[in-house]
């Protein structure tokens, strides 16, 4: 193992090996000695590199994430150590930095609140000063969704190693749910001290290693591996959502985009109209619309003035497979293969999201001799018109 500490190769298959036996039941302190060069040769880059191995084989997801979180406590401090390149102050990774310090601050108030509620569970005005901050902590999730529409896919342009970004939003999905239920605990009565105990520990944790790992690893890699240019393109790109805590002036960083050919038309078939036709038809459609061609690459999506889910101008290009959590990809394959075999036209799907009520449709998307050309994804939001009653007729408009 003398080449550990030169030789990215053999460091990353090392940590793919130390890894794999912590998933099997190893303690790391019996580990240390036989992989000691690592703790002195590791770069956070070999750490994306060998999670990027480690994804591709045939581990199941949530044991994947254990050994991960073993092997990562492993070499923590020499992580600590590296001697990371830093974000300009105003860039794309700055932002991202000075949110997750904002929220370590908040987490960190809450902790002496917390220990006051585990004393006195009965103590009603604590537990409403804890529910207004998660619910402001709840604003957090704002910066994964950015990460997931802007981040995410730059990484797997730039990156061939880049499947760790599924463990990472797998993580984003494990702090969401647990952060809604130890909210939705807080509201009960009566109140359970222990549930809420177990959603904050796990809230706590995960949320303080997803920090972590975007400061001391996704960071410092981006910053040596990524053009400036992109990483410009990423704040613009970010701009369109909204950073939870820290954010930056839209007015002094925005750029206008591209001038749109209003004066050519292109014809449909049925009718000509120009560019800017196109686009204020679909924006103005009461749902949201998404298009992936026949190589599974996201080609266009709608902004109509309500989007029910995040999109960024960087899903363009992006495989259709890394636009949705580990948990439901597998899904979304077998209605692509389903579509492209000829097999099934349509598949929808119903949910509660918060107060809305959606219905999500995927159509597959045929020319005129069956060649299948895609699918085209339709979200629209149906509770109004599931209260709809009787009838009401064109003459009776005037009457509103």
């Amino acid at each position: 193992m003398s080449e550990f500490s030169q030789k990215k190769e053999a460091r990353v298959k090392a940590l793919v090996e130390l890894t794999r036996l912590l998933i099997q039941g190893a303690r790391g302190i019996d580990l240390r000695d036989q992989y000691r060069l690592l703790f002195k040769g590791l770069v956070p880059a070999d750490i994306i590199t060998a999670v990027d191995e480690l994804y591709q084989q045939d581990i199941p997801l949530e044991a994947l994430k254990t050994g991960i979180n073993k092997m990562l406590n492993l070499f923590q401090i020499r992580i600590q150590e590296y001697p990371a390149l830093k974000p300009g102050e105003g860039t794309f990774l700055w932002y991202l930095n000075r949110n997750n310090e904002a929220l370590k601050k908040k987490l960190s108030v809450l902790r002496p609140k917390n220990t006051q509620l585990n004393r006195n569970p009965g103590d009603k005005k604590l537990r409403k000063e804890m529910l207004e901050a998660f619910h402001e902590i709840e604003g957090f999730i704002n910066l994964y969704e950015i990460k997931e529409n802007v981040l995410f896919p730059a990484l797997e342009k730039q990156w061939s190693d880049y499947r760790c970004v599924q463990v990472m939003w797998s993580y984003h999905d494990d702090i969401r749910r647990d952060l809604k239920s130890l909210i939705e605990e807080l509201y009960k009565d009566p109140f359970d001290i222990k549930a809420f105990n177990r959603f904050l520990g796990s809230v706590y944790y995960n949320m303080h290693t997803i920090v972590f790992r975007d400061d001391k690893i996704l960071t410092p890699v981006i910053l040596e591996t990524f053009p400036e240019d992109i990483q410009n393109r990423l704040l613009e790109e970010s701009l369109e959502l909204e950073f939870p805590f820290v954010r930056p002036e839209k007015e002094s960083l925005y750029k206008q985009k591209e001038n749109i050919n209003h004066q050519g038309l292109i014809d449909l078939g049925t009718g000509k109209v120009t560019p800017e036709q196109i686009t204020l038809m679909f924006n103005h459609l009461p749902v949201d619309i998404t298009y992936v061609d026949e190589n599974d690459e996201v080609r266009f999506f709608s902004t109509p003035e309500k989007r029910v889910f995040t999109r960024s101008i960087s899903i363009i290009g992006r495989k259709v497979q890394n636009c949705h959590p580990p948990d439901s990809v597998h899904i979304v394959q077998k209605i692509v293969e389903a579509f492209r075999k000829g097999e099934k036209d349509e598949a929808s799907f119903w949910i509660h999201k918060k107060e809305d009520y959606l219905l999500i449709r995927y159509f597959a998307v045929r020319s005129e001799t069956g060649e299948y050309k895609g699918v085209l994804e339709v979200t629209q939001e149906i509770g109004d018109i599931q209260k709809i009653e009787g009838e009401k007729r064109l003459l009776d408009w005037e009457e509103e």
